[in-house]
């Protein structure tokens, strides 16, 4: 890379790929992305409130109530009352889209291959930056106009 212009090419090249990948993967299990992205958030973040779910995918009451009806139907989350405080509810991940590891094993097995080219350092240095990254990216798109609705 001898510029940062092309440096900068290259990882919205990049992050456009990774977009795309996931509403491909969310359209191959019959799901809309953002359905796909909150099992996602659900998942790795573990249960929260709808407010809280709707906050992360950028969501306004009304979509994200429809939303958790969705997957709510579809077998993918339920709502549960907080033990902590009765009135509030929680929403959690009961399953996962049949289909989906299927559908994104091409592109994980790919990835995979090209993560054992590099040696362990530069693996350790990769997975470093994703995870200072996405905290970053998060962090942007909460002081994003509209954010936290």
């Amino acid at each position: 890379m001898s510029t940062p212009a092309e440096a900068t090419r290259v990882y919205r090249r990049y992050l456009s790929a990774v977009m795309l990948h996931g509403h491909a993967g969310a359209k191959a299990c019959g799901l809309g992305a953002t359905d796909l992205y909150a099992l996602n958030t659900l998942e790795l973040d573990g249960p929260m409130t709808p407010g809280e779910l709707g906050a992360r995918t950028g969501l306004t009451t009304g979509p994200t109530t429809r939303l958790i009806d969705r997957l709510e139907q579809a077998g993918y989350v339920r709502r549960t009352a907080d033990p902590l405080d009765r009135r509030k509810v929680i929403v959690e991940p009961i399953g996962k889209p049949a289909g989906l590891d299927e559908a994104l094993a091409p592109a994980r097995e790919e990835i995979a291959e090209i993560l054992r080219g590099y040696t362990p350092d530069q693996q350790k240095a990769l997975f470093d930056y994703f995870a200072r990254a996405a905290d970053a990216y998060r962090r942007a798109a909460e002081q994003l106009p509209g954010a936290g609705r």
